[in-house]
């Protein structure tokens, strides 16, 4: 694949690509994307020329015409390049290779200890994305490159990690310039809530909503507008370590009763009501912060067996216990979709998504 991310993610030709990738295997005239892009016809024919040039897009056929001859409809072609997503969860590595409608095309799960060292964690994100590239066509060739997810707080425009709740080792470490050295591909860095919101925007969820994430710890990602909201620092979505309990359990994050703690202690005990409650009442607080529109649920604590059901309507009866006393509509809870995936498929899109000028998702 010889196309060249930064080329691909000029403003003109996100516009095309996206239009393209829409429009599915039907395609798209040149014409209908002068029209829906507000671009020149010559300039479509000059980017267009350069997308099949890359192998990007294809003929789909032609299209009756209201005059003249047949138009020729343009199509993306998915196969032409690839993605990677790598979710780093604190002890397993989940990591899809994905193609540019972000179907996954490999999968691998593999043991991870987010507390072995920087070497040893890289060694094993090289073996995982070295083996996922070898599903290309047998191939080894490069993806536009690497999406890599995991616990913050993080640096999401520096690709630096802070203090990874549980693991303060990882304070100030370059892990996005480290990988792109050791993958020779470019590398986002960005928190799993984040990822995993991102998929679910880009899959079609709109407005502005909260995903809550209960795996091996819990936090949020943010969508307001449609756009993935990560603040000036990244520093959005810390859902976990709000203190809902004064003089409460210590939590690793060095506070005390933060609904991380207060919520993973009560599935422990196999209290998946209460730990609902916990988890609703600080879904509540979120919904009187930002307005939101809708509450997802997602993780592997959420997911696993058939808890999910309980954690649903245990937060949904507190939304709408709040909304009964304020007069307001009940914000809707479900469960998110995509399974244990997820986070690694938004990892994926870090990359994807500004290729197709979603740069701000």
């Amino acid at each position: 694949m010889g196309a060249n991310l930064l080329a691909l993610r000029s403003h003109n030709t996100a516009l095309v690509l996206d239009l393209l990738r829409t429009a599915g295997t039907e395609g798209i005239s040149r014409l209908e994307l002068a029209e829906r892009t507000g671009l020149t016809p010559q300039a479509v024919s000059k980017i267009t020329a350069r997308l099949r040039e890359d192998g990007l897009a294809a003929e789909a056929g032609r299209r009756a015409s209201t005059g003249g001859k047949p138009r020729t409809v343009l199509r993306l072609v998915p196969e032409a390049g690839h993605a990677v997503g790598v979710h780093l969860d604190r002890d397993e590595t989940r990591a899809v290779l994905v193609d540019l409608d972000g179907a996954v095309v490999a999968r691998r799960r593999a043991p991870l200890d987010l507390g072995a060292g920087a070497d040893a964690v890289l060694a094993g994100v090289a073996g995982v994305v070295d083996s996922l590239r070898a599903e290309v066509d047998g191939s080894r060739r490069a993806p536009l490159g690497v999406g890599v997810a995991l616990p913050g707080p993080l640096d999401h425009r520096r690709g630096v990690l802070h203090r990874v709740t549980g693991f303060p080792e990882w304070d100030g470490f370059p892990l996005r310039d480290a990988l792109a050295e050791r993958l020779g591909v470019p590398v986002v860095v960005d928190k799993d809530t984040n990822a995993a919101a991102l998929r679910l925007a880009v899959g079609g969820v709109g407005g502005s909503f909260a995903y809550l994430h209960l795996g091996t710890g819990l936090g949020a990602g943010l969508v307001i507008g449609g756009s993935v909201h990560r603040g000036p620092r990244t520093g959005a979505g810390e859902f976990g370590h709000q203190v809902l309990q004064l003089d409460g359990p210590p939590c690793g994050c060095g506070d005390r009763g933060c609904v991380e703690v207060l919520c993973l202690g009560a599935v422990a005990r196999g209290e998946a009501e209460e730990a609902a409650r916990v988890l609703g009442a600080a879904a509540a607080n979120l919904v009187g912060l930002l307005d939101i529109d809708l509450v997802l649920l997602g993780g592997r604590t959420i997911e696993a067996g058939a808890g999910a059901g309980a954690f649903v309507e245990g937060v949904q009866a507190v939304l709408a216990a709040r909304a009964e006393r304020t007069g307001e509509a009940t914000v809707p809870v479900r469960l998110a979709g995509g399974g244990v995936l997820r986070v690694a498929e938004g990892a994926a899109q870090l990359v994807l998504a500004p290729v197709f000028g979603r740069g701000d998702a």
